[in-house]
């Protein structure tokens, strides 16, 4: 291991939030590691490749959301950091058909973001639509690299924040919005599209609100509180909700390719593995400037076996 990225999904793990967890379980899915060990029929990969490991571990392969290129709704996948271990800890075990080769010139604490935060940004703008308008409601580890990658394709942004989240908003203009405020606020003008990433609910009715008719709402989190009831009228007009679910390994090879050609820069606060619920804790209180990383790039203890 030599780091790993700490993601909201992790604290809906911690708390319960999403069923069926492995008991007991090392957390984390932003795993950047280097291949110490190959199983005997690993023909891919050599010892001492620096490999991305991210949230889809493992699907079945034969189902037809499998062959149809839809493996991130396979009913049989697994997920690291879940039904699998993960990266927070000095090894991890991974399938390495699920394993990412990393774009040189990201160190790893650098790197460790782009597997997740990354990865599910650059899912949920695709599934956003071209608009060119886009609301981005939560403005945090995904959403400052996915900001990036959106400015790079010419869209205008627009980012919304917790009320009186002053630092946030200014992150947000600093890496290029157009117009940062309050998730209550409507925008200067309509959107296109918006994606939330804050796992609230209530946000769903305020995005239609501020969507243009035949506009696209994306929630982009896999875990979200009651939506409440709306009017139909923020709906009508052709408007779209719609979910993210997981990711494809056709994203994680797109969107890798892309990160160094825009360049994404990702801006993290790192700590070490022992400080790793001080990291949770952080991230749940929104103290986090970015990402969160784990950074295990010390000398780990021996391996065994």
């Amino acid at each position: 291991m030599r780091a790993c990225a700490v993601c909201r999904t992790d604290l809906h793990v911690l708390d319960g939030e999403l069923p069926h967890a492995k008991q007991p379980l090392v957390l984390g899915h932003e795993i950047v590691g280097t291949v110490v060990g190959l199983g005997s029929r690993v023909t891919d990969l050599a010892l001492g490749t620096r490999v991305g490991v991210p949230w889809l571990g493992w699907t079945c392969g034969h189902c037809g959301a499998c062959t149809s290129g839809r493996e991130n709704l396979c009913a049989e996948a697994r997920f690291t950091g879940y039904q699998l271990d993960g990266g927070y800890a000095e090894y991890t075990v991974a399938d390495h058909r699920f394993c990412f080769p990393l774009p040189e010139g990201y160190p790893d604490v650098q790197a460790a973001p782009l597997l997740c935060a990354g990865l599910i940004g650059y899912r949920s703008l695709r599934l956003a639509g071209p608009g060119e308008r886009l609301g981005l409601y939560g403005f945090g580890a995904a959403a400052h690299v996915l900001i990036q990658v959106a400015r790079h394709q010419g869209r205008r942004v627009y980012a919304f924040t917790r009320p009186g989240d002053a630092a946030g908003q200014a992150f947000a203009r600093e890496l290029g919005a157009e117009w940062a405020g309050s998730s209550e606020q409507l925008p200067p003008e309509p959107l296109d599209a918006a994606i939330l990433f804050a796992p609230v609910g209530a946000l769903v009715p305020l995005a239609l609100r501020a969507t243009v008719p035949g506009g696209v709402v994306v929630c982009g989190g896999i875990h979200m509180s009651d939506i409440p009831a709306f009017p139909y009228a923020l709906l009508w007009g052709e408007r779209v909700v719609r979910s993210v679910a997981n990711l494809t390994r056709q994203d994680g090879r797109e969107f890798l390719a892309l990160a160094p050609r825009v360049p994404v820069r990702t801006e993290v606060q790192s700590y070490p593995l022992e400080a790793a619920a001080q990291a949770l804790e952080d991230l749940r209180a929104g103290r986090v400037r970015g990402a969160a990383v784990l950074d295990l790039t010390g000398s780990p203890a021996p391996l065994e076996g």
